[in-house]
This record gives structure tokens, sequence and C-alpha cells, in this order.
């Protein structure tokens, strides 16, 4: 396998609302001031290694040029973003510090205000679905209002839907001029781009590949050298650039009416500078009613179910089918212990203090322990929205023929033999999860960047939640604790001045309420 020039096409040039931005930037508070968009487009890239060459000693090694990791100028004298953010999870972020991560840009308004459109078809890209519409750029000027920013940053590999996910982002967003997306498209000569508008802008320009692409980032990458998302995503942690909120969605999820203005506001209830919303998504099938583009759903899922699986080197820590029921807390987010790729909402400071690792090639069970540990180790805390603002294509019912036609990145795994064995034994190696393993078997590159911080110890969380390393099992029925108990005993230990919970003052350590009643099975996580 050979690199190829993955720097990314341009998007096109400013348009007249982001003149009126930076107009009113230049009054704001000093880490507002980042013009927004901000763009990898012009941006330097550096080199590196591809993860699965580096873990095969005979192999050529592929190299990939990258954008970089955000760390503006304002922070070098400090030492860097991350050294300022707390120096890599050597102590907790002081609340100045956290809240000197994230742009906000002026509402905007129109001649008009924009319509909601009723739409004719089905979710998942067919048909037409409900969308706002609104006039052209000209008529755009700031209400005086100042929104907060939020980063999307979507992993496809070879999806048709992707664009269809692109659109329902900006299109269903009661605010599309703070949001920016960022996509990692992997895909083969022969595939269509995620960024590719579903028809040409000059025949339908209202499109918001078309209407938003200055707020639309893309860097493109041969199916060929896909080692599963966690490298994907890794990038997609890069082209991050200092926005408020950091979105992670799948590329085949459809959004809700409004789902920007609900999901700040949830964040916003859990009084939690340190709360991560994240969730197993529901099915989308009955999930939005396509005329209107809200949710028909009153139930969420919740995140409260993991065991071990797989052998020997190889076994590690899985979260499977997730429960999912009406929340029994109401007006603000549920704790629970675990964190989910496929959907996460939090400020910006979590994608630059918990970047995906970049030497984790072939993984794709194991990576949400991998990032949830350390986020716990950081002084996060994960919450279950109180309501869905997203939802997930799976490979079920009607929609079970449009997934399986999408390619999946193991087709090209006889290019990484062996690679899957060694990114498994890093990710287990470095968060602590596997003392059994020779310690010189796996790659100990850039272990302070990637590894778990001292807010908190990994010890609490295996303590706290039930997890045995040494027999490899857990405290089953979990659920049965995370919702209104797990709420009632760990919410008074928020730190005061909202930065995260205190463990050190929680005693709690899990144990199996039921332990001769056999739990649920764990089932698999969906593609």
């Amino acid at each position: 396998a050979a690199a190829r020039d993955v720097a990314p096409r341009p998007k096109g040039s400013a348009t007249e609302s982001l003149v009126v931005q930076r107009s009113i930037l230049e009054d704001l508070p000093e880490h507002t001031k980042s013009a927004f968009p901000q763009s990898i487009r012009n941006e330097d890239f550096e080199e590196i290694e591809h993860p699965g060459t580096e873990v095969q000693p005979n192999s050529d090694p592929v190299r990939l040029r990258v954008p970089k990791f955000w760390d503006p100028l304002e922070f070098k004298s400090k030492g860097g973003v991350r050294q300022y953010l707390g120096n890599y999870g050597e102590r907790l972020m002081t609340k100045e510090e956290a809240l000197s991560i994230g742009s906000t840009v002026p509402a905007l308004t129109e001649s008009a205000p924009p319509v909601f459109e009723a739409g004719t078809g089905e979710s998942g890209g067919e048909g037409t679905p409900g969308r706002y519409i609104r006039k052209g750029q000209s008529g755009v000027v700031g209400t005086g209002e100042m929104l907060e920013t939020i980063y999307v940053a979507i992993a496809s590999y070879r999806d048709w839907q992707c664009p269809h996910t692109v659109e329902s982002v900006f299109n269903r967003a009661r605010h599309p001029e703070r949001i920016r997306v960022a996509v990692v498209d992997q895909v083969d000569s022969s595939d269509s781009k995620c960024v590719d508008p579903l028809e040409p802008c000059e025949n339908k320009p209202d499109q918001a590949l078309c209407r938003y692409r200055d707020q639309i980032d893309t860097f493109e990458i041969d199916a060929s050298l896909a080692v599963g998302p966690v490298f994907a995503r890794h990038l997609g942690y890069r082209m991050y650039r200092g926005e408020y909120f950091a979105t992670q969605a799948d590329a085949h999820v459809e959004f809700v009416r409004d789902w920007d203005e609900d999901i700040i506001s949830q964040w916003k209830s859990a009084n939690n500078e340190m709360a991560v919303l994240t969730a197993y998504l529901s099915d989308i099938q009955g999930s939005i009613d396509e005329k209107t583009g809200k949710s028909l759903r009153n139930s969420r899922p919740i995140m409260c179910r993991t065991d071990f699986e797989g052998g020997g080197q190889m076994e590690h820590l899985r979260h499977g089918q997730q429960p999912e029921g009406e929340p029994g807390i109401k007006g603000t987010p549920t704790l629970e212990p675990y964190w989910a790729a496929g959907f996460s909402f939090g400020r910006g400071h979590f994608v630059l203090n918990i970047p995906y690792d970049q030497h984790l090639p072939m993984i794709f069970q194991g990576e949400e322990i991998s990032l949830g540990l350390r986020g716990f180790t950081y002084g996060y805390d994960f919450y279950t929205p109180e309501r869905s603002i997203c939802f997930h294509m799976y490979a079920t019912g009607k929609n079970k023929a449009k997934r399986q036609r999408v390619k999946l990145f193991w087709e090209h795994s006889n290019l990484w033999a062996g690679a899957e064995r060694k990114g498994m034994a890093r990710l287990l190696g470095i968060i602590q999860m596997s003392p059994e393993i020779d310690s010189s078997w796996w790659l100990h590159d850039d272990e302070k960047k990637y590894g778990i911080g001292k807010v908190r110890t990994a010890q609490k969380f295996f303590d706290t939640f039930g997890i045995h390393l040494e027999s490899k099992t857990v405290e089953q029925h979990l659920c049965r604790f995370v919702g209104r108990k797990m709420q009632a005993q760990f919410i008074p230990h928020l730190r005061k001045n909202g930065m995260g919970i205190n463990y050190d003052d929680i005693r709690f350590q899990f144990k199996d309420p039921a332990p001769n009643e056999k739990p649920p099975p764990l089932n698999g996580r969906g593609m």
C-alpha cells in the first residue's frame, strides 16, 4: 500500500455572513476572537507513519500527511494548549482554563425567518425529509445574540448515506451558522464522496453541501489505507479548531429539528463543565416524523452494560446493546458510567484532552472503554441525554438491505496482518487494563498524549462500577443502579464550581444485587 496526497479540496470563499461575524467578534473576550469557521484547508500538515505499518516490523513504512492538532499561538507561551489545560491530566483544569476554550458567533437573522418545509419521504436518505428553508445570504445580519459554536466530527467508510447525514446536520439545525462539520472520508475511486452534493450546486444551490460549504472540511483517504474507526476518528479530532462544543456521530444518522438548541440546553441543565452527553443511538425506524422533523420517541438509551469478551491477550471490555426506556429523571441528563463512540457531545476541551489514540490499528470493539476510562481519569462525567437529538440507521428491518450494501473496513484486513493484536495490546496496556501483557509487546509511543490522567485513578473507576481485572469479570445488573440511584448518590458530590464530580468523596462500590439471576445477553453493537 502507498499513501496518496490527501490534502482537502477547496470548498469556496467566505460569505457575507462571516464578514459580519468577524466585525462583531472584535469586541468579544480574547478566547472568542478566533474567526469561525476555521478550516484545515490552508494549514501546513504534518507527516506521520500509518498505524498499520508501524506495528509491522518487516513492512515498508507508509507516510501520511495529516492535519496538526489545534494548538493556537495564544497557548504557546504556556507550553501548549494541553499543558495549559491541566498538563495532560496531571491535575484538574481550573474553571478559567476550561472557559478559555470555545468560540462564539453572532446569531444571524434574515429578511424573513426560516420556514420548516414538510418532508415527503422516509428516514435515512429516502424521499425528501423535512428541513428548514432559508433565504439567500445577502439579507443576513447579526442579531446581537452570541451563539456557542458546534464542531461535528464524522468518520465515514464508503458510506452512501454520509451526504444525507451532513445535510440533516445543517438543515435540521435552528442555527446552522454555528456549526462546522469535519468528515474523514475513506473511499475507493469508484465511490461517491460524502461532501459531493446530491445534485449540482448550479441546479440546486440551497442544498446544505452547497450553501454551507465554507463550514465543511473533508479529509479524504483511500479505503485501502483504512484501519478501523479509531484511526479515522483520530483524524477527525485533529480537525477540531476551537469550537465551543464538540460532537461525534456516525456517518449514517439523521438529526431532528432544532437539535442544536436542544442538546445545548440539555448539556447546560447538568450544570457540569465536565459533562459529556453520550449514548448508543436508537434505531431510526419509527423515530422521526419526516413531515415535521421532530422526534417521535419518549424513550432514550442509557449506557450501563458491559462485559469481557475475547480470549487471552485480546480479552477486553465491550459495551453491548444498552437498555432503553423513558427517563426516570426529568429536566436534566442522567449520569451513566460509560462513553459511546456513536454519539458524544461535550465541551471542545474534551476533544483536546482525550484525543483518539493514533496507534490503535484495526480496533473496533474496545475503543469505547479506552476513551471512556481516559475521560474519567481526566475528570469528565458521562450522561445520557434526556431526549435523543439524532437516530441511527442499523442494518435491521427494512433498512437491512440498505446498510448491508455498505462495505466495511475489514475488506482490506489482509494488508494489515497482525495489526489488530498489536493494537489491542497497546489499548489495554496504556489504560492499565491488562497487567498480564508483557509491556515490551506493545508500542509505547505518545503515552503521555494518549494515556490516562491523574485527576482520578483507573482503579477508582474499576472499583466503583464493579470491574475485576484479575478474573476478567464484572458485577452484573449494574443497570439496576444506574439512573435514579446513581444520580441521587453521586450528584451531591458535584463540585460547587461545576468542574466535575469529586470521586474522592465517593466510597460506593457496586456489587451485583442479584448474583443468582442470569443477566440478559450482551448482544452486539450495531453497525
